[in-house]
């Protein structure tokens, strides 16, 4: 693991996301998938959505979502292809959908807010 502590946080941020998930009954598919746009946060389904999931982790209340702009969006989009594509070992789904969580983090990396977009793009 890198020793940037942004890398930490983020991945801090990723665990909290995915545990949010499994309470809310979904399954993890994947986690930090590498596509050649970029690495998708998380994958989840729940029997009948697979949901792909852009987390984003800041240390500060103001602006998980200020990162999530058009452009980002468009990637994300574009690595749900990618992973549909590519991996045939994955649930077969009725729906899909783009979620983002927005994660804020305290100095000891406990949870401070959570806030999950469902069809957020």
């Amino acid at each position: 693991m890198s020793a940037d502590p942004r890398h930490h946080l983020g991945r801090r941020g990723e665990e909290l996301a995915a545990q949010h998930f499994e309470r809310l009954g979904y399954d993890i598919v994947a986690r930090n998938h590498r596509t050649r746009w970029g690495e998708l946060d998380l994958v989840v389904f729940d029997g009948h959505t697979l949901v792909f999931c852009e987390v984003k982790t800041r240390r500060r209340r103001d602006g998980p979502w200020e990162s999530l702009h058009a452009g980002k969006r468009e990637r994300v989009r574009r690595m749900g292809a990618s992973f549909l594509a590519e991996v045939s070992e994955r649930p077969r789904a009725q729906e899909l959908r783009f979620d983002a969580v927005g994660i804020v983090i305290d100095a000891q990396g406990r949870l401070v807010a959570l806030d999950h977009l469902e069809g957020a793009f």
